[in-house]
């Protein structure tokens, strides 16, 4: 009886036949794609913990358990958070951030930490601590709110990423059983607040990756009719002459072309994890809004009282010219112990009201003009 599946037995060997031996070659080239990205047991572990993170929620590494370590961690936390929650990965470096950044502890509801294993070059064990954080999603929202961030709103859509990856022997459609040779371009999806789905690999959905190739983004359309939303993340890696890799992307939002762009790195990941980064900016480019503000930006003056002498004066003025929200300060008239000024402010009172709250030079706020207390 001939064996199933196209094998033969001869001298006790089953010999591979015809479309088999096809399916074979292609699957060992496939895994010789996998040990080329470098995909490790522990990154696989990695992306599935990312999977269960929540926009308020963020992993990392840190060198210990201190303090000043944990400070450290906190801020840089809170900056993946905010970046996830706007959409913008240069939330960080908006006006007023850097002093919520400097006072994250604030803000964070629990954390903990996690010991991960892995393996060195050498392949000696190796362990990685991690601080997982938890922030209060009210006092992220009131951050972004009063600083003039925008919001990337929930629920956030799953794009298809249809990849295509030749390393040298011909394209070829990673579907969603050989997720783990587009694992870095999932788990940056992630750290950046959406997720991508794979296509199920059907015969038609292989077919396609000519279509990939010549970036059609009509016919991939089509492929993608059966998958919700009609998102469509359209890339193909190869090697670059010079040595690297190379990846070129477009992403389409119901049949319209957003955004197209390249990215290119001697890491294989690195140029596929700047998939998920183009498609990120595109989609918050589109759908993240900026919430209405407490106050406009503007002009307003403000009341400082406690200024007894000229080193108040001086503390109070480096205060107001380090404060990113602050475009301008003009002094309207001074009295015994206060100074009365007119500011220029990039996110309203109420923005300036969080930037005085965090530091440790003024205090209060209230009336009208709004009165602070130099500290």
């Amino acid at each position: 009886m001939d064996a199933p599946d196209g094998l033969r037995h001869h001298s006790g060997v089953f010999r591979l036949q015809g479309r088999t031996m096809r399916l074979a070659i292609r699957m060992a080239a496939l895994a010789g794609l996998w040990l080329v990205l470098g995909l490790a047991w522990a990154q696989r572990v990695e992306g599935d913990r990312a999977a269960a993170r929540g926009l308020y929620e963020a992993e990392v590494p840190v060198n210990g358990q201190g303090a000043a370590e944990r400070a450290q961690g906190f801020a840089r936390a809170l900056a993946e958070v905010l970046g996830k929650v706007s959409g913008d990965r240069g939330a960080a470096s908006k006006p007023g951030i850097g002093q919520e950044l400097r006072r994250a502890g604030d803000f964070v509801k629990s954390y903990d930490y996690r010991q991960d294993e892995g393996r060195s070059a050498s392949g000696a064990p190796s362990f990685r601590t991690t601080l997982v954080v938890r922030f209060d999603p009210a006092e992220v929202d009131a951050i972004a709110a009063t600083l003039g961030l925008p919001v990337w709103p929930e629920p956030r859509p799953k794009p298809v990423l249809w990849l295509a990856i030749d390393d040298g022997r011909g394209p070829r459609l990673v579907a969603l059983g050989q997720s783990d040779a587009a694992r870095a371009v999932l788990d940056r999806a992630r750290e950046r607040g959406y997720r991508l789905g794979l296509p199920s690999g059907s015969a038609a959905e292989q077919a396609g990756v000519g279509a990939i190739w010549r970036e059609d983004v009509g016919a991939i359309a089509r492929l993608s009719k059966r998958y919700q939303p009609p998102m469509q993340l359209i890339g193909k890696l190869y090697r670059a002459r010079g040595g690297g890799w190379i990846a070129d992307w477009t992403f389409v939002d119901r049949g319209d072309v957003l955004a197209t762009w390249t990215t290119s790195h001697a890491d294989a990941r690195r140029a596929m994890a700047g998939g998920a980064d183009g498609a990120a900016d595109a989609l918050s480019k589109k759908y993240a809004k900026v919430s209405a503000p407490v106050d406009p930006p503007g002009a307003y003056r403000v009341l400082v009282t406690g200024i007894d002498s000229s080193e108040d004066f001086l503390r109070l003025a480096g205060f107001l010219q380090g404060a990113s929200v602050v475009r301008g300060i003009r002094p309207l008239r001074a009295g015994p112990g206060s100074l009365e000024l007119e500011l220029d402010l990039v996110t309203g009172l109420a923005g300036f009201r969080r930037v005085a709250a965090g530091s440790d030079v003024l205090s209060g706020g209230d009336g009208d003009p709004a009165t602070f207390q130099l500290r």
